[in-house]
């Protein structure tokens, strides 16, 4: 799948005089590499994988500069936000220069429901400036809140914190409008909106550089974490999806993991959690709080944490960085043998699937569950921890789940249609022929663009449907 290029970095770096430029090789590979090593498969394929060349601009006007550079000596250009991805997006597989954007990280505007600003802005001084300004925050964030940029949760992201509430990137309205410079002889500015922004966003660069992001906002909270304990994982489910369910509560997010999970890994927690109890992690409104806890008393769950009412919060992380993507970080960081699979548990039968999940497949596939708001129904999606063994033994459940009605976007695939989030059609394929006629941004990442028998009907559950589905 990955091309060679025939390149002339000494060149390409001689037209850039006045940017910043890195050509360490330990600095340069420090910045070839995402969080690609979650998964044992992706380890195995990508740990060599390096870039030759870092160019770090300061505006808008330098990353045209080195685009216009870049394209005029066949240099392939891989874009670099935080680096907080899983699957492989920010790895240069053809070498040459990596467009690190960290720099272009203003804060432009803020406005009543919107915010403007630079790719590289992290998503949390983000939400600083707008809880100053005027109360509001972000609809949505990853786990890597603290760590990643704006640009590249568009760009590699699908959803997140917030999601219970507003849905994921894919649902129109979560994105206002990107401007996108084209990777051209004379490279182009785009501003998207509406349906055209689904041709950018978790495409991993792959068809122009975002420059500028706008992002709807919402009120800002004091947020309260809670941890609600459970005796049975799927009595845990049940609540989290009920939870989901009542509407006159507002909550940011809604997790369950099953143990021994919370126990083993939750090592800042631990003192909350029983062994063999199930996990509700949980970000609650401060206005909705006698509710939720006549709530989840009805519910027979019991409260172990609560952040407003936490004795001493030093060393405790927020709610947010046990979920999501960090349950497998933290289950990796005392089991380096665990990896992680993504599903979905599609309603109305959603938690009957669950159940059949747990059954075959036990401790070996401990639960995870992110109840997120998917076409307006609280659907339940699986980030569930798995006890690697063998890559055979990680397709056989990849399988499992499939032929139980259990669709996988699996995380060990570093291209965008493989990995099951992003559906790439006839016009996605257009619109990077046109924007990036060479195929020099981030190759190697979209198969319809390297392989012209690519089959683009194929039958699987698709995170971001294809364009020809927009409009």
């Amino acid at each position: 799948m990955t091309r060679t290029f025939t390149f002339d970095i000494h060149a390409l770096r001689a037209d850039l005089g006045g940017i910043e430029i890195e050509d360490n090789p330990a600095l340069v590979k420090q910045k070839s590499r995402d969080f690609f090593w979650y998964s044992p498969v992706l380890k195995g394929q990508l740990d060599h994988i390096t870039a030759d060349l870092v160019a770090t601009p300061k505006n808008e006007a330098e990353v045209i500069r080195i685009l216009k550079a870049a394209y005029a000596h066949d240099v392939p250009v891989t874009p670099r936000g935080g680096g907080t991805g899983n699957y492989g997006q920010a790895m240069p597989l053809s070498g040459g220069l990596i467009l690190n954007l960290a720099e272009l990280n203003k804060v432009k505007s803020i406005h009543p429901g919107r915010v403007i600003c630079e790719p590289g802005a992290i998503m949390a001084q983000i939400d600083k400036e707008t809880r100053a300004h005027s109360g509001q925050e972000l609809r949505l964030h990853p786990s890597t809140y603290a760590t990643a940029s704006i640009g590249g949760f568009v760009a590699g992201g699908s959803g997140g914190v917030g999601s219970i509430r507003w849905g994921g990137l894919r649902d129109i309205g979560n994105v206002l409008r990107l401007r996108v410079v084209t990777m051209e002889a004379e490279p182009r500015i785009l501003e998207l909106t509406g349906w055209e922004l689904h041709k950018v966003m978790h495409a991993y660069g792959t068809n122009g550089i975002i420059t500028e992001v706008e992002m709807p906002l919402t009120a800002a909270y004091d947020w309260v974490d809670v941890l609600v304990g459970f005796d049975d994982f799927l009595a845990a489910a049940r609540y989290g999806d009920a939870l989901g369910n009542a509407d006159g509560l507002l909550l940011k997010e809604i997790a369950v993991v099953a143990a021994p999970v919370p126990h083993t890994y939750f090592l800042r927690h631990q003192k909350f959690i029983r062994e063999g109890q199930s996990v509700a992690i949980l970000m609650v409104a401060p206005h909705s709080l006698d509710a939720f806890e006549a709530f989840t008393q009805r519910e027979k769950g019991e409260i172990l944490f609560r952040s407003d009412k936490a004795a001493d919060l030093k060393g405790i992380p927020p709610a947010y960085e046990l979920a999501w993507n960090h349950t497998t970080l933290r289950a990796l960081r005392v089991d380096p043998a665990i990896t992680y699979l993504q599903t979905m548990f599609a309603p109305p039968t959603h938690i009957e699937k669950i159940e059949t999940m747990t059954r075959l497949l036990g401790d070996e596939v401990p639960g995870h569950l992110e109840f997120v708001r998917f076409d307006g129904k609280i659907t339940a999606m699986g980030l569930s921890l798995v006890r690697y063994t063998t890559e055979a033994r990680l397709d056989e459940i990849v399988r499992l789940h499939e032929d139980n009605g259990c669709p996988i976007f699996n995380p060990h695939r570093y291209t965008l249609e493989e990995g099951g989030m992003k559906q790439t059609d006839e016009i996605q394929l257009a619109f990077k022929h046109e924007a990036d006629p060479k195929g020099l941004l981030n190759p190697g990442k979209m198969i319809a663009f390297e392989d012209p028998s690519f089959d683009f009907h194929a039958k699987k559950t698709f995170l971001f449907p294809g364009l020809q589905r927009a409009g």
